[in-house]
């Protein structure tokens, strides 16, 4: 199943979407709509659960731009699919400003941040992890969009599925070294342990950036049997967020 949006302003529109885990063929641990490449599932599996997500879409496969993410903050600026034989850079967000070309983020726990600004023609998605969060692939996507004409009070944010401050334990020392970068991570288990809410704080960096127009998924992946859950599972598939402009 694919949760779908979509925003409309004068000039055109803007679509975004997130997967959970049904309806591919992958088979278990990665079953069934694994789009991850690197997880250890069968490329012809994953190509085939890739071609499927798109199509469901009423996207062209061939394109959708993934990206080789690493827990940075590095940013590309994409006018087409890469080549075939071309090696995917080691980026956590892509921005495009051009149309029909969807721009795709792999996630299974991790914050996938889909963002627009229809009126000026420019959409990115980036993957905030705990270490991109502090790095700070917030602002730097929302600034290569800026970039190309794009205005934070003019952007629409959608993040999808994720692990919930609730569910995402961690060490103190690191929850007082993430909070301290980034204000409104702090949080606490529902097991009163320290824990870290990664959405949260992409959440707060996009608000002090000027970006009004939020939306949070309620779907937190440890705690959902409909999505894939790296600390719950370990060996599992990646779920996608999907951007692109009409």
């Amino acid at each position: 199943m694919i949760t779908r949006h979509r925003t409309e302003p004068v000039t055109g529109s803007a679509h975004f979407a997130f997967t959970d885990r049904w309806g591919g063929v992958s088979a278990a641990p990665y079953g069934e709509l694994n789009l991850g490449g690197a997880v250890g599932d069968d490329p012809a599996a994953v190509g085939a659960n890739r071609g499927r997500a798109a199509r469901d879409l009423g996207l062209d496969p061939a394109r959708v731009v993934w990206m080789n993410q690493v827990h940075g903050r590095d940013v590309a600026v994409v006018d087409g699919p890469w080549g075939a034989d071309a090696e995917i850079p080691s980026v956590d967000a892509v921005v495009t400003t051009r149309s029909r070309l969807a721009l795709a983020v792999l996630t299974a726990d991790c914050t996938p941040v889909l963002l627009a600004d229809p009126e000026a023609g420019v959409v990115g998605a980036a993957h905030a992890g705990r270490p991109g969060l502090v790095a700070g692939v917030v602002p730097a996507v929302v600034g290569a969009m800026t970039a190309l004409g794009a205005r934070p009070d003019r952007i629409t944010a959608h993040t999808g599925p994720a692990v919930c401050g609730r569910c995402y334990e961690v060490p103190a020392d690191m929850r007082a070294e993430v909070a301290d970068a980034v204000p409104g991570t702090w949080s606490e288990t529902s097991w009163e342990t320290p824990a870290v809410d990664v959405t949260g704080g992409v959440h707060a960096q996009l608000t002090a950036l000027g970006v009004r127009d939020l939306h949070r998924s309620p779907v937190c992946t440890r705690e959902s049997d409909d999505h894939f859950s790296y600390r719950r599972d370990r060996t599992t598939g990646r779920l996608a967020g999907y951007v692109w402009l009409d």
